[in-house]
């Protein structure tokens, strides 16, 4: 592998351009016309423009990037995470053109992203799932006995996709019929695919998720789990590794079953499998598995000191894990918390606009992920994530406190940020006392 392009933008896209310089291995970014200005544009040996503002007619172009490809005599292409990232048809493309796609084979991504085919495949594996359809739901009348049968509340997923998309919450079956159509119907909106399945609704839990590695010839480490329990509409705004609520012998249980599932999937690069805790039970369900690299794979790397980038590149070159499962150890507390040009007092609208401050608390244990820089213009077309602070601790008390001072020193302006509620949170009683789970944020307001 002598040349990666790298098919994303924005705070991904640097972070693997730099893992990259530190292997000697050149890097290709692609860029929109919007994104003209952009860091990762700047910092890669060569970058190419593939097309105007809009996603669909740039970074989600596969002849765009194909394009972009053979002008520059790349020979593998890293797709970061969102966009391409878990897209079976893109990494087909790839293996026809030749071209090393840095993530799980396109059979692969096909059987994990079809979240009823994941279901059942993690199920078969041996893994705890949660009661529900056996995969997708055929008609309405179906939805009916599946309802019948696991009872209320339930939750009805979209098969393909993320984020929230095609998913509605049921509490009591006269809201049945209305959430099913309108949950098809945004699915198919968002994702092309108005497929559904149908899932117990679990109503107190945390979301605990294992990273794992594999070789894709059936070896497969974990590098330890995550809490992402505090969310707002699905997405994640605090992560934290290891999860502070297990001990060592259901951490064990739950990161030995997941690394062996996966081994047996011969899947190969970085994925995570996640999961729903149930503190009052001490029992984990299976919820989907994304084959790609997460937002939150920075604190993994902090506890372990493993760049899981690297990895990406060195088994998609076909070279062994450089590490043994037993090799992998624990070492600390780390936190990240993402910040978002957007207005917590305006319903948490996106916020675009220009940097002019610029300035990121730092310190011993404090690792910084941004695309920006002052005299930047954060644009209106993607993700409202700008940077991602992460911090790494003796404990998570110590965590926390650093979180604080970080968050303390950072100034980013004109443009509006989620910094202030980030503090807050970290500030807030039931977060220090480590007593929450995923309904944390309810409504924009903190649960009693």
């Amino acid at each position: 592998m002598k040349k990666v392009l790298i098919a994303n933008r924005g705070e991904i896209a640097v972070r693997i351009i730099r893992t990259l310089k530190e292997m000697d291995v050149r890097s290709v970014a692609v860029y929109s016309t919007a994104d003209r200005d952009s860091l990762h544009v700047a910092l890669a040996d060569e970058a190419i423009c593939i097309g105007p503002a809009k996603s669909s007619d740039s970074y989600l172009d596969f002849d765009a990037i194909a394009a972009a490809i053979e002008v520059s005599g790349a020979d593998a292409v890293h797709p970061g995470y969102g966009f391409l990232s878990e897209s079976e048809a893109f990494a087909r493309r790839m293996e026809e053109m030749g071209i090393t796609f840095i993530g799980p084979t396109a059979d692969t991504i096909s059987r994990m992203g079809d979240k009823a085919m994941a279901r059942q495949t993690m199920k078969a594996a041996g893994v705890p799932v949660i009661p529900g359809s056996d995969g997708v739901v055929d008609g309405f009348g179906e939805v009916e006995k599946v309802a019948q049968n696991i009872g209320y509340p339930l939750v009805i997923k979209a098969v393909s996709g993320g984020g929230g998309k095609g998913m509605r919450f049921v509490h009591d079956q006269s809201a049945l019929e209305k959430q099913y159509k309108d949950a098809k119907k945004e699915a198919k909106n968002a994702f092309g695919d108005d497929r559904i399945y149908i899932e117990k609704f679990i109503e107190r839990a945390r979301h605990i998720e294992v990273q794992v590695v594999g070789d894709g010839r059936g070896e497969a480490i974990h590098l330890f789990e995550r809490d992402c329990s505090i969310q707002r509409n699905n997405q994640k705004l605090i992560e934290e590794a290891p999860a502070a609520v297990l001990d060592a012998a259901l951490r064990d249980d739950i990161t030995r079953r997941t690394a062996e599932a996966v081994a047996k999937l011969d899947y190969r690069g970085a994925g995570t499998v996640e999961y729903l805790y149930v503190e009052s039970e001490a029992a984990f369900y299976f919820i989907e598995m994304n084959t790609r690299i997460q937002v939150e794979h920075t604190i993994s790397e902090e506890i372990t000191g493993i760049d899981i980038v690297r990895l990406q590149i060195e088994v998609a070159d076909g070279r062994p894990l450089p590490v043994t499962q037993d090799q992998v150890t624990i070492n600390g507390f780390a936190i990240e918390c993402r910040i978002n040009a957007e207005d917590p007092s305006d319903n948490f609208m996106p916020a675009p606009g220009p940097i002019n401050t610029l300035h990121f608390g730092m310190g011993h244990g404090v690792r910084i992920d941004s695309h920006i820089y002052p005299g930047y213009t954060v644009p209106p077309y993607y993700d409202s994530m700008i940077a991602k602070v992460i911090v790494h601790a003796p404990s998570r008390d110590a965590a926390i406190q650093k979180m604080m001072h970080v968050l303390d020193e950072t100034v980013i302006g004109p443009v509006r940020t989620n910094l202030d509620f980030q503090h807050y949170l970290m500030q807030h009683p039931n977060y220090r006392s480590n007593t929450v789970d995923i309904k944390f944020l309810l409504n924009n307001r903190i649960t009693e």
